[in-house]
């Protein structure tokens, strides 16, 4: 079992910044992917952006250019730095991790204000 425990969010102006942290414990061993969703009221949760163990990336289209993530492996924790945040980018952003079962944080609200 992994267990993971969100940090970060709040509220921001649009064109502001966040940043997310994600520390994961347990069976952090078999972790190979981690990363972070997002669910936006009324909407299906979407990826945001996910990091491998050999530190490949991927983001959602909309996140490009906008969105950093990085992954500190001796402190298994992942951060999410969002920059040029639009009122869109209004969610509950979920941490998951991939070990191989895909397990789920508990979810922090980011909300940008126009």
């Amino acid at each position: 079992q992994v267990q993971l425990v969100e940090s970060g969010g709040g509220l921001v102006q649009a064109g502001g910044s966040l940043s997310l942290s994600c520390a994961a414990s347990g069976a952090t061993s078999r972790l190979n992917v981690i990363g972070w969703y997002r669910q936006a009221p009324g909407k299906q949760r979407e990826l945001v952006a996910n990091i491998n163990d050999a530190g490949s990336t991927r983001y959602a289209d909309s996140m490009k250019g906008r969105f950093t993530i990085s992954r500190d492996i001796a402190k298994n924790t992942v951060h999410l730095q969002m920059n040029s945040l639009e009122p869109e980018d209004t969610a509950v952003y979920y941490c998951y991790a991939l070990a191989p079962s895909i397990y789920w944080g508990q979810g922090t609200q980011v909300t940008v204000s126009s």
